[in-house]
């Protein structure tokens, strides 16, 4: 890709503008962590940025990129994960007991979607926050039409047991 091309960069510049927002929001969703949103779409559009010719030539150019984010967010959650498990090999190990847990009176929507699977979440969050069809979601993340029904249904299923029906009803269909 020549990066000097200016009808390149301003193609790029324009897809940057149109898309930025919305694919920190999936960092965002995805990861649980704002601060991290803004570092994952900013790697994901500096990738894009790299293959942009592909990119372009992509049937959907934001899908692809969402698929990006996808990734790289799924990349960040796996090493937070190993380095939870370094972190809990060499601390000490104590019980914690809670008398009577407090029961927040707001519920907490991203609490719930990182107890989710990665891709039960994606798909969720895809479907319901983005409103992505179907098949826009199963071509951002790489994976059938069929996978994205199954693992939304499971997944808002998750998120009843632990919201309770009303409440995730009520979110799903204002679509969080």
């Amino acid at each position: 890709m020549d990066a000097g091309a200016p009808d390149a960069a301003v193609e790029f510049h324009d897809f940057f503008e149109r898309h930025h927002a919305g694919l920190a929001r999936l960092a965002h969703l995805l990861t649980g962590d704002a601060d991290a949103a803004d570092d994952l779409a900013a790697d994901a559009l500096v990738a894009l940025w790299h293959r942009w010719d592909r990119v372009r030539a992509a049937d959907h150019p934001a899908a692809y990129a969402r698929g990006v984010v996808a990734n790289l967010a799924r990349s960040r959650i796996r090493s937070a994960v190993r380095e939870r498990r370094r972190v809990a090999l060499c601390w000490p190990q104590r019980a914690e007991y809670a008398d009577g847990p407090d029961v927040p009176a707001v519920v907490d929507v991203q609490q719930a979607l990182r107890t989710l699977p990665f891709r039960k979440r994606a798909c969720v969050v895809l479907r319901h926050a983005f409103d992505l069809s179907e098949r826009d979601t199963a071509l951002a993340l790489g994976v059938s039409v069929g996978t994205v029904k199954s693992q939304t249904s499971k997944g808002v299923a998750q998120l009843e047991k632990l919201l309770g029906s009303d409440t995730a009803a009520e979110l799903v269909g204002e679509r969080y």
